[in-house]
C-alpha cells in the first residue's frame, strides 16, 4: 500500500481548481498581488506536482498598480478543459475585473484576456448538454448566468443559486454534471477557522438545489486537526474512476490561536459517493495514496546561478515583473536588480522571490551592492510585515517591519565586496526563544518562563569568508503569519534592492532539518 503526504503542494498555493485531459491533471491556484498570475501545476498521480508557468504571464494580461493594497489581484481561478481547449476564468480585484483566458496547452501560451461583465468574486464555468456555457459566481449569495466564454457576453441577468447552509461568505462556487444530477460545490463560514465545503443538488439549471441533510460535508472548526480553514475544493475523476478532491487548507503552530506563516496550501482528499451524495474526505497528513501509476518528478533546483536567459516560473513580484529593472543581461551569470523605491513598504519596490514551501528552511544568497548600492534578502508577507537582511556600504543590518514600525535590530561592519546573507528558518514549539539581538558579540539567552509561542525562529545573519555563520538577529515568526497581518497570501522568499543596482550571483532556498528542543 503506498502512501502520501499532504500537503500535496506546500506553501502559498490557495484556492485550487483542477481538471483532467486523459491521464493527465492539471491545478490552478490563486496568486493575488504576485505575478505572474495564477500559476498552474501538472501531475499523473495526483500526488507529484510540479511546476510548469502561469495563465497571467504578461503585462498585457495582468497589470496592477504600485498602489493596490497586499492580497488584492487575482482572486481564486477555476479551471477546465471543454471542445478541445484550457478554459481559465478568474477575478481580477483591483484590475480588470472577471476575464477569461483560454490555451490548447497549459503551459502556454495562453490567450489575451475576454473581460466578463460579471460583479463578485470566485467564477466558475461549467457547460450542459445542450452547449450552454454557465458561469457561477460570488456576489450576495451565489449566482449563476449563461455566458457566451469565447466574448464573454452575457446571455441573460443573472439568477440566484443556493447559497450554502447560512454560514457567512458563500463562495468558490464549482458546479459539475455528475450521472443525472447537478451539484453545487462552495465554502463558507469564511477562509479562517470556520471554513467549511457544503453541496446541494439539481435535476436541472438553475435549480432549485436541495442541500445535503449533513453539511457542511467537510470541516476541520472547533477541532484540534494540525490542518485547519479547510474548503475551497474542486472534484476530479481519476482515469481509474475514483473521485479525489484538491481543497486548500493551513497548517497553524504556536501558541493558541496558532500561527500560519506559509498560507493556505494545496491538500487532497479522497470522495466517497452515498446516496448520490460526494462526500470528501478525511484529510490526513499522511494518507493512501490513490492506486495510480507513480509519477515523481525531478526535483525543483534548491539554487539558482542565473546563468538561463530568463527567470525559472517560481521566481515571482508584487504587482509587476520589470524587464528593465530585474536584468538577466547585465552582468553574467547575475541577477541584477534596479532599485525603484528606496524601502520594501514603498510603492513600487523591487522585491524577487519564491514560496517558502518547507517549514524548516534555509535562504541564502551572494549579493555584491556595488558602490552606492543597497539590498539583500527578505522574508516577505506583505509591505507591512518582512524580515530583512540588507547589505550596503560595507555595513550589514538585520531588519524588521512589523505594522507601523520598522526597526534595524542589528548592525555590524564588514569589509567591502561580495557577501552571503541568510536567513534560517526553524519551527518551534510553543515556547520559541524571544526576540534575541546580538549586535556585537554573543547573545544572551532568552529570560526564562516567558511565554511567546510563535509558530518558528527566523535567525537573520551573513557567512564569513570562511564559512562561519554570523547570526545578527533571532526573530519571532509569528508577525510574518496571516494571523498576525490579515491578508490571504503566504511568506514569499527572495532578494530585492532599495538604492541602486546590488548583483545577485546565486539565490538558494532549501529544506533545514529541524534540531529538537
Amino acid at each position: 500500500m503506498a502512501f502520501f503526504d499532504n500537503p500535496v503542494i506546500p506553501g502559498f498555493s490557495p484556492d485550487p481548481s483542477i481538471c483532467r485531459v486523459g491521464e493527465d491533471y492539471y491545478v490552478a491556484t490563486s496568486s493575488f498581488e504576485y505575478v505572474p498570475g495564477v500559476p498552474l501545476w501538472h501531475s499523473r498521480d495526483l500526488v507529484h506536482w510540479r511546476l510548469i508557468g502561469h495563465a497571467l504571464d504578461r503585462p498585457s494580461q495582468l497589470s496592477l498598480p504600485d498602489t493596490a493594497p497586499a492580497s488584492c489581484g487575482v482572486y481564486a481561478p477555476t479551471l477546465r478543459h471543454h471542445d478541445g481547449l484550457f478554459w481559465m476564468i478568474t477575478t481580477v480585484v483591483a484590475g480588470a475585473g472577471t476575464v477569461l483566458v483560454t490555451a490548447e496547452d497549459p503551459a502556454g501560451p495562453w490567450s489575451e484576456p475576454v473581460p466578463v461583465g460579471i460583479p463578485g468574486i470566485d467564477p466558475d464555468l461549467a457547460w450542459d448538454d445542450e452547449g450552454n456555457c454557465w458561469c457561477v459566481f460570488s456576489h450576495d449569495g451565489i449566482r449563476a448566468v449563461r455566458i457566451e466564454p469565447r466574448t464573454g457576453e452575457l446571455l441573460g441577468e443573472p439568477v440566484e443559486m443556493w447559497s450554502g447552509s447560512g454560514l457567512q461568505y458563500p463562495e468558490g462556487p464549482h458546479l459539475y454534471r455528475i450521472g443525472d444530477w447537478w451539484y453545487l460545490l462552495l465554502s463558507e463560514g469564511g477562509t479562517e477557522r470556520g471554513h467549511a465545503m457544503s453541496v446541494a443538488r439539481a435535476r436541472t439549471l438553475p435549480g432549485p438545489f436541495e442541500p445535503h441533510p449533513d453539511n457542511p460535508v467537510l470541516s476541520h472548526r472547533s477541532t484540534g486537526h494540525p490542518v485547519q480553514n479547510t474548503g475551497h475544493g474542486d472534484l476530479v475523476q481519476a482515469h481509474d474512476g475514483t473521485w479525489w478532491m484538491v481543497l486548500l487548507g493551513t497548517r497553524p503552530r504556536g501558541d493558541t490561536p496558532g500561527f500560519h506563516g506559509m498560507g493556505r496550501e494545496t491538500f487532497l482528499v479522497p470522495v466517497r459517493w452515498e446516496d448520490g451524495w460526494p462526500l470528501p474526505g478525511p484529510l490526513e497528513l499522511r494518507a493512501q495514496a490513490p492506486a495510480l501509476a507513480p509519477h515523481p518528478w525531478p526535483a525543483e533546483p534548491h539554487r539558482d546561478d542565473f546563468d538561463a536567459p530568463a527567470l525559472a516560473p517560481c521566481w515571482v513580484s508584487p504587482r509587476r515583473h520589470d524587464p528593465d529593472a530585474a536584468r538577466l543581461d547585465e552582468r553574467p551569470g547575475h541577477l541584477v536588480l534596479h532599485a525603484r523605491a528606496d524601502g520594501m513598504e514603498q510603492p513600487g519596490a523591487l522585491f524577487v522571490g519564491r514560496r517558502q514551501r518547507d517549514a524548516d528552511c534555509v535562504a541564502r544568497t551572494r549579493v555584491d551592492t556595488g558602490e552606492g548600492g543597497r539590498g539583500g534578502i527578505a522574508v516577505r508577507l506583505d509591505e507591512a510585515h518582512h524580515y530583512q537582511v540588507e547589505a550596503e556600504d560595507g555595513l550589514v543590518r538585520a531588519v524588521a517591519r512589523i505594522g507601523p514600525l520598522r526597526q534595524t535590530v542589528a548592525e555590524r561592519a564588514v569589509p567591502p565586496g561580495p557577501l552571503t546573507l541568510r536567513i534560517d528558518v526553524t519551527t518551534t514549539d510553543v515556547l520559541p526563544p524571544t526576540v534575541t539581538v546580538r549586535p556585537a558579540g554573543p547573545g544572551t539567552p532568552a529570560p526564562s518562563g516567558l511565554r511567546v509561542g510563535g509558530p518558528d525562529t527566523l535567525r537573520l545573519g551573513y557567512e564569513t569568508e570562511d564559512g562561519h555563520v554570523e547570526i545578527l538577529a533571532e526573530l519571532d515568526g509569528r508577525y510574518l503569519t496571516t494571523e498576525v497581518a490579515g491578508g490571504f497570501t503566504g511568506r514569499v522568499v527572495g532578494m530585492y534592492a532599495t538604492r541602486g543596482a546590488p548583483a545577485f550571483d546565486w539565490f538558494e532556498l532549501r529544506p533545514a532539518r529541524r534540531e529538537p528542543t
